[in-house]
């Protein structure tokens, strides 16, 4: 049971937004988390890089099993999360502020093509 107002908004607006929105909702939580890593890589909190590097992981897996491979783009768009995620594993274990700021580069140019295509899909339920 859900006790925190907090909590209750987020599983509405989750149950309550469009495939379109849902998908933004997944970029700008992967971005946020990689954000977090990065600083935890800057101040040297292996914990909190870890923790937040492998949320941005579980986030582009979830991208990458929702693709439907009928669309040519799909494919394309499979290769780039497999990369994003390569950096993203590269970046925990090495510890490379480098490949977790080209992951994010990345993902923000996704999001920020995301974000003007569902602007102009009138309905949002074709995403």
């Amino acid at each position: 049971m859900i006790t925190s107002p907090y909590e209750k908004y987020r599983q509405s607006s989750v149950q309550t937004s469009t495939p379109g929105q849902l998908l933004l909702k997944l970029y700008d939580g992967a971005i946020r988390f990689i954000k977090i890593g990065i600083d935890g890589l800057k101040k040297e909190d292996i914990q909190i890089t870890n923790l937040n590097l492998g949320k941005a992981q579980t986030i582009v897996s979830e991208l990458m099993s929702t693709l439907d491979p009928s669309y040519e783009v799909s494919k394309s768009l499979f290769s780039m999360y497999e990369y994003v995620n390569h950096l993203l594993i590269e970046a925990n274990i090495k510890k490379s502020i480098e490949s977790a700021e080209e992951a994010l580069g990345y993902l923000i140019e996704l999001r920020e093509t995301w974000g003007e295509a569902v602007k102009l899909v009138p309905s949002q339920e074709s995403l």
